[in-house]
């Protein structure tokens, strides 16, 4: 269980393969540039199975709910990184991540620090 990706309905498990940058999509079927937040989740690969897959499912709860909008999601145990590409809807790379905060507290949203210069 290092890889897994969300399909819409859930996250299922893969075996490590090709890079991320390889696999994740960047436009939407109607050739729509798609639009994507990372957010890393400290120690869960260090969890007992049983508290890692909780938090697997509380993830996977969210992003059931935003379905219609979140088109690959790539969980990455050996780094402890959720990868999420959405649809862009205005507000949505702050929403989910937030949802996901809500239900698995210790998760944290990457972004780049913008500076006044």
């Amino acid at each position: 269980m290092s890889l897994q990706r969300f399909t819409g309905s859930n996250i299922t498990s893969l075996l490590p393969g090709e890079p991320l940058w390889k696999r994740v999509p960047t436009t939407d079927t109607d050739g729509t540039r798609l639009s994507d937040f990372m957010m890393i989740i400290p120690r869960l690969r260090d969890k007992p199975r049983d508290a890692m897959q909780a938090t697997v499912q509380r993830i996977e709860g969210v992003l059931r709910c935003y379905q219609d909008n979140v088109v690959f999601a790539d969980l990455n145990l050996a780094l402890n990184v959720l990868w999420v590409s959405v649809r862009p809807v205005p507000g949505i790379c702050l929403e989910l991540p937030t949802a996901i905060k809500i239900q698995v507290p210790e998760a944290l949203l990457v972004s780049h620090k913008f500076s006044n210069d």
